[in-house]
């Protein structure tokens, strides 16, 4: 979980500092935000104080209506030692009394001049963002025809070997050894690379390269949803690896369930085009075109059909 604070709001969203301006260091603790309404009538049993506030335009007039001691209270009951900060929208001018109040608690009241539903819609996102459960990875994710290919394995197999090729194939690379995992929905994952070794690659015997100074700003993107996995292993002879392809593994990153699929490694297998031709495989899959199950309906279809003609052969003897 990241720690968010609201000075971190001021700077995303280029936010104006009307008072309480000795609180911008407050943290949140949750990305849930407020439109205080029926609070505004003196109802505050179950006031959510800990989330971020928002005032509109039908807020802010709402308090104008009211007497100069009911806003001194309500706004005194709006500023808490936990409210993170309130943001008023659409330029509204803010009443004079929670101004007051906002200096004297030290919570932070910032100014927006955009309509309250497009304010809402984006610190919501921004702050499930922030807040989205976090992992990281061992592995290399690659952007291949628009699928987001995560590609694991053993250290020493040859992830990065592989990647490059990709991006020497015109695919392009978002992480290389490390990489930080968001759960932004509940069903997506956004992969993205550690800012110390972004755009980096490591080759060994050759070292670190950097693919956007190599192959340009087309080689590389800074985040991308992961669709599919695919694991590298050293090929092991005594084990049965899937010829057909209709069993489908799986594999669970924090709370969400992707495709995933092993590849043996040995010589003479060219990984990059393997791995590119099953990430264009699994394009296909999400439309409907299944190979492997299509020719499992031949098989029977051929095998029904041989059974049909045995059957018939021994009746005409």
């Amino acid at each position: 979980m990241s720690k968010v604070q609201t000075k971190h709001l001021i700077k995303q969203f280029n936010l104006k500092i009307l008072a309480g301006e000795k609180g911008l260091d407050r943290e949140f603790i949750m990305s849930d935000i407020s439109r205080p309404g029926i609070e505004l009538t003196g109802y505050f049993r179950y006031y959510p104080k800990a989330r971020l506030q928002v005032l509109g335009k039908t807020e802010i007039s709402y308090l104008n209506e009211l007497s100069k001691e009911d806003r001194i209270d309500r706004a005194k009951r709006l500023c808490t030692k936990v409210t993170p900060c309130i943001v008023i929208t659409r330029g509204l001018e803010a009443p004079q009394e929670l101004i007051d109040q906002c200096n004297e608690a030290d919570v932070p009241l910032l100014s927006s001049p955009y309509k309250t539903t497009r304010v809402v819609s984006r610190l919501t996102n921004f702050l499930e963002a922030e807040f989205a459960p976090f992992t990281t990875m061992h592995g290399v994710l690659v952007d291949i025809h628009g699928v987001g290919v995560l590609i694991t394995g053993q250290s020493g197999v040859g992830k990065s070997e592989t990647a490059l090729e990709l991006v020497k194939r015109g695919h392009r690379l978002v992480a290389d050894d490390s990489v930080e995992i968001r759960q932004e929905d509940y069903d997506r994952l956004i992969g993205s690379s550690p800012e110390l070794i972004e755009h980096l690659l490591e080759i060994r015997g050759l070292g670190i390269i950097n693919v956007m100074t190599l192959f340009g700003a087309s080689a590389v993107r800074s985040r991308k949803e992961i669709d599919y996995v695919i694991n590298l292993e050293i090929w092991n002879e005594k084990k049965q690896y899937d010829r057909i392809g209709i069993e489908d593994e799986i594999i669970r990153i924090i709370d969400v369930e992707i495709p995933k699929t092993t590849l043996p490694v040995r010589p003479g297998r060219n990984l990059a085009v393997i791995i590119e031709v099953a990430a264009m495989n699994f394009r296909l899959k999400r439309l409907g075109v299944n190979a492997a199950e299509e020719f499992s309906k031949r098989l029977t279809e051929m095998i029904e059909k041989e059974k049909e003609n045995l059957e018939n052969g021994i009746r005409y003897e």
